[in-house]
């Protein structure tokens, strides 16, 4: 059953140009040039029950906009959206207390209280039954490892442990959908990992729908399975995230670390991605990746080797300039 159902979603923002300086200013006052900016066009796509995708795309593609409407934040410009059933934008309350949308940049919790406070301020918000609630708080604070740390003030607190308190805070009420706009954002490896496992264990538990933006691949190939990419506010692709990687071709990276360094031009096995003294990184067919290698041992003093999938972030470069 689909949790997300979207078609032909849009939404064009108007804003004016402004000219330069005091005389711009005045001239505004008369007439000002009308502009559009379409942050979202024709968007197309469905998210079954219990799934994570990954909502891809660069700077400026729509990713938040599409967010924001999703949740009710935004009216659309035109098109029709259901999230379990309910048209965002109209507010209801049951839709409200359905869903919840984590922004990385942005803070739910009060910064000059503990976080607890906003804990029990949700509470009261969502009418959580205390029983539930605690065990809630609990549980997730514990997987997070976050326990000792209710008591303290937000604005205290590390920004990795911030956010591990937002998305408690956010998964209080047990959201049916969660929408997360790059809810790693400046995070240190540890903290992204964390999160990471934690956000896999409570979807296996509860079977929450998740909607995932990030710029981090690690977050995506870990957490998604299927991954939407749109850019300039449409979809480019649909499909599993590591099919990505197809789009590059069947290649394999080849990473060589030499006894001494070579001044030869290793171009004639594939396509040299780094270069740094004594070590090299090749970009090869796969078929052709056991004879390389075999001449490459062969010919030069190799101390060490490897061979690798071509990262994902490059196949979903090569996406976004497509599309």
């Amino acid at each position: 059953m689909a949790a997300i159902k979207i078609e032909n979603l849009c939404k064009t923002f108007e804003y004016y140009e402004k000219g330069q300086g005091l005389q711009g200013s005045v001239r505004n006052l008369f007439f000002r040039k009308k502009l559009k900016k379409e942050a979202v066009k024709d968007l197309n796509f469905t998210v079954q029950q219990g799934e994570i995708v990954g909502f891809l795309g660069p700077n400026g593609a729509g990713k938040t906009t599409s967010l924001k409407m999703l949740s009710g934040i935004l009216h659309p410009s035109g098109g029709r959206a259901e999230v379990l059933g309910y048209t965002p934008w109209e507010r209801k309350n049951d839709f409200k207390r359905r869903i919840s949308i984590i922004m990385g940049q942005k803070n739910q919790l009060w910064w000059d209280l503990p976080a607890i406070d906003s804990m029990n301020l949700n509470k009261q918000i969502y009418q959580i039954d205390e029983g539930k609630y605690k065990q809630r708080l609990a549980e997730m604070t514990a997987l997070l490892n976050v326990e000792k740390l209710l008591n303290i003030q937000v604005r205290r607190l590390s920004l990795g442990e911030r956010m591990k308190m937002e998305i408690i805070a956010a998964l209080l009420h047990q959201p049916e959908v969660l929408f997360l706009d790059e809810p790693t954002i400046g995070l240190d490896i540890i903290s992204q990992k964390g999160i990471r496992e934690f956000l896999k264990k409570y979807n296996a538990a509860t079977g929450v729908t998740i909607l995932l933006t990030s710029h981090y691949m690690d977050d995506i190939s870990d957490l998604c399975r299927r991954s939407v990419v749109i850019n300039h506010g449409e979809v480019i692709y649909d499909d599993e995230t590591e099919q990505i990687r197809g789009l590059l071709g069947n290649k394999k990276l080849v990473k060589l670390k030499l006894e001494v360094a070579a001044e030869m031009d290793f171009s004639e096995y594939g396509i040299v991605k780094e270069r740094q003294e004594n070590e090299i990184t090749l970009e090869v067919e796969k078929e052709k990746v056991k004879e390389i290698t075999k001449e490459l041992l062969t010919k030069y003093m190799v101390t060490d080797f490897s061979v690798e999938d071509v990262p994902l972030e490059e196949g979903v470069a090569a996406l976004y300039q497509a599309g």
